[in-house]
């Protein structure tokens, strides 16, 4: 059974790449646009190309049977033609529930006609390395609504979540919502990380507009969207759900575990 992760160097898809290799696949076919630069593990077959450029897919779809699609709206509609027409049974796609920016995808790869499962994952732990600048810098973090509270997930269990989805039967036709095993507030955030560096690192709220301002820099357009969406979690906070768990069979990473792997990033 041949397994294509497109994505294959991006956040992700590497991890699922690894994922893949960890249970025992032994067909994985690895899509990125530079495979000189990749490196990627040994056994894997790297195949050259982008789904941003449906042109470049057909050699990576040949004989594929299940395909993780990584997320990127403006093509999803042709790449998910495309896997169908190739014969690909099975998509995995990272996407998002109805009234997301992702949703897209969905409701591309369904209406392909190829049996598909979703994967819905909410704000990744790693989201809070926005805060490293600051924390290296300033010693505290200035942002909006600390007391805005969701359940963030960590990057690897997505993969993993996917990874097994991959491997085993079972799961068509399911959109599977992932989150961190516990809600925190972003004050609750912070505190992990200042227990992963053992010191104290105090969070001084500031405005919606000052924030946005804060973000630009290095979110561009995108910060007004991603301010407002912490706006909205004040209101109705996120609940985790024990997704991760229940289809992989390990517990979820918690964001103190994530904050203690990843504190060198803060330092």
């Amino acid at each position: 059974m041949t397994i294509l992760v497109t994505g294959a160097t991006g956040s992700v898809g590497r991890l699922v790449v690894d994922h893949l290799l960890a249970a025992g696949a032994t067909d994985v076919r690895a899509l990125t646009k530079n495979p000189f630069k990749a490196a990627l593990p040994a056994g894997v077959e790297v195949v050259e190309g982008y789904i941003g450029k449906p042109e470049t897919l057909p050699p990576a779809l040949d004989g594929v049977e299940r395909m993780y699609l990584a997320p990127l709206t403006e093509t999803a509609r042709e790449v998910a033609a495309m896997a169908k027409a190739a014969g690909v049974q099975h998509i995995v796609d990272l996407a998002g529930p109805e009234g997301n920016w992702w949703h897209s995808i969905e409701v591309a790869v369904e209406e392909s006609g190829v049996a598909w499962t979703h994967l819905d994952a909410g704000e990744f732990m790693e989201n809070t390395t926005i805060w490293a600048d600051q924390i290296r810098r300033t010693g505290m973090v200035r942002d909006a609504y600390p007391d805005a509270a969701n359940a963030p997930i960590a990057m690897d269990d997505i993969a993993a979540v996917a990874a097994t989805v991959l491997l085993e039967d079972g799961h068509l036709g399911r959109a599977y919502e992932l989150t961190g095993p516990e809600t925190l507030s972003r004050t609750d955030l912070l505190s992990r990380i200042s227990a992963a560096l053992g010191r104290e690192i105090p969070f001084v709220a500031v405005s919606h507009e000052q924030a946005v301002e804060l973000l630009t820099p290095s979110m561009g357009e995108f910060a007004e969207w991603y301010v407002s969406g912490w706006a909205g979690l004040k209101e109705h906070p996120q609940a985790a759900v024990p997704t991760v768990a229940e289809v992989t069979r390990r517990p979820a990473t918690t964001f103190a575990e994530w904050a203690t792997r990843n504190a060198g990033q803060f330092r």
